[in-house]
């Protein structure tokens, strides 16, 4: 009885609030934790953006807090969504909304309230009522959660467009043409629309878009043919720009140079050798410096964090890279709190990559399945690519950390990605509480009944209780051997 009430007791305690969570836990902890280094980490890493806006870090660290409790509502509102049809029904706007957003980055021209923003030499923004988006940000989730449902349509036959035109025009009807229409033009045409802004970000969502369709059922022979023509698609884009004669940053496709550039290996060579021959202060130098900085910067804040880091609040590198709360933000948490907080994060990552596979295999829903596997594969490759720079391997792509970086579009997306995740993980939770309960006993209730009773016996033996001679069952115990 006193057990019981203890229980109760428990129950009603904050500290048991994860106990009435009906979405995978360990997914809950990891969102919670990333968010709560990002607050911290920005906090600290933000010297640089904190002088280029005269603002105080205290400033940025009060708007990275509204940017979490706004990115947690929306985990929150997600969670609480019961119907997988719902996520099912707008995930089929997902290309239209990137295409649309897209298209305005291309034509460089307003709809509406929506603006077009060149930042940082690049069409990448767009401003909607004095807000500043992200739509590379947005497109990575838009376009996992419709291919996802272009997948499970295609595999249900519940395209309705293609099936009414199919009554007038057979072509339609066939599977290769569904395929085409609504899962290859729409990936290589958002390619395309990203490919203007930044080579790296096309690159990486394309290869997230081919692993979402792989995972939702297309085989690895189907999947030959569009890669040689994604192949002959960035052939055809060099070659577009090789024939143009305007100015790098006029010709259709101005970043695709300077990525192209990135990946020769003689590339920082060549910056040192800038900074050898031409006179200091000069826009050659000081061009190849600013390359220079930041890769080696993070590479130096890395080897200076050791094994447990400098310290909260004393990183030394942060003053000289100016985008490390960005696209370095792995580098800072290395420097400040050492391989062994580098490592905490890695596994944070790791682990969702662990609970979305079994989360996915645990939904018997074939949209919330490629939705739920897409969605921790771009989460984690992302964070992944992000460490990865920082450690100065491979190219410099942008990728930021995953609801640990500062960028408010970039935070919100991957917070509504978490909280799709925790919703179908409530859902698949579900199916596998029902089929533990439809599941057997393991031991028969009799023998059951008979081991119980045997082990109460044992315990009034242990107290000193007098048990009947005949009520004393046999163990196989020797009394010799007792003696």
């Amino acid at each position: 009885m006193a057990r019981r009430m203890s229980k109760e007791g428990k129950k009603s305690t904050i500290w048991n609030f994860f106990d009435n969570l009906e979405g995978d836990k360990v997914v809950w902890m990891i969102a919670l934790t990333l968010m709560l280094i990002s607050i911290v980490a920005i906090f600290s890493s933000t010297s640089q953006l904190a002088i280029s806006q005269n603002t105080s870090r205290m400033a940025i660290a009060t708007e990275q807090i509204k940017i979490t409790i706004l990115g947690l509502i929306l985990i929150v509102i997600c969670y609480n969504i019961r119907s997988i049809g719902f996520f099912r029904l707008f995930s089929q706007f997902g290309y239209a909304l990137s295409m649309f957003l897209l298209l305005i980055l291309v034509t460089h021209k307003s709809v509406g309230p929506i603006k077009p923003q060149f930042i940082n030499h690049a069409w990448r923004i767009v401003k909607i009522g004095g807000v500043q988006v992200h739509v590379f940000e947005v497109v990575k989730v838009a376009m996992v959660m419709y291919l996802a449902w272009a997948i499970n349509a295609f595999r249900n036959d519940k395209f309705t467009i293609a099936n009414l035109l199919s009554r007038k025009y057979p072509v339609w009807g066939k599977p290769l043409m569904k395929k085409i229409v609504y899962i290859y033009i729409p990936i290589f045409t958002v390619c395309l629309g990203i490919m203007v802004g930044s080579l790296s970000s096309t690159i990486f969502i394309g290869g997230i878009m081919f692993i979402t369709i792989l995972i939702g059922g297309i085989s690895v022979k189907e999947l030959v043919i569009p890669g040689v023509v994604a192949v002959g698609l960035l052939v055809a884009c060099i070659g577009i720009n090789a024939a143009s004669d305007r100015p790098s940053e006029n010709k259709p496709f101005p970043h695709l140079e300077s990525a192209m550039k990135r990946l020769k290996s003689d590339d920082i060579e060549n910056q040192l050798e800038i900074l050898k021959t031409e006179p200091r202060g000069s826009d050659k130098f000081q061009e190849a410096l600013d390359k220079l900085m930041q890769p080696v910067s993070a590479k130096i804040a890395i080897h200076e964090g050791g094994l447990v880091g400098k310290g909260p609040g004393r990183s030394t590198q942060r003053y000289v890279v100016p985008i490390m709360f960005e696209d370095y933000m792995f580098s800072f948490i290395v420097e400040e709190y050492g391989l062994l907080g580098g490592l905490f994060v890695i596994i944070l990552y790791i682990s969702l990559l662990a609970r979305g596979s079994l989360i996915a295999r645990n939904c018997d829903n074939h949209f919330a399945k490629t939705a739920v596997a897409g969605l921790v594969i771009l989460i984690t490759a992302q964070a992944m690519m992000h460490i990865m720079i920082s450690c100065d391997i491979g190219p410099l792509t942008g990728q930021t950390l995953p609801l640990v970086s500062h960028g408010n579009s970039s935070f919100l997306m991957f917070s509504l990605a978490f909280g799709i995740i925790l919703s179908i993980s409530k859902m698949a939770r579900r199916k596998i509480a029902r089929e533990a309960a439809q599941a057997g006993p393991l031991v028969e209730r009799e023998e059951k009944d008979e081991v119980e009773s045997r082990l109460e016996d044992l315990d009034m033996l242990e107290s000193g209780i007098p048990v009947h001679e005949n009520d004393i069952p046999d163990y196989g115990i020797d009394d010799h051997n007792n003696e």
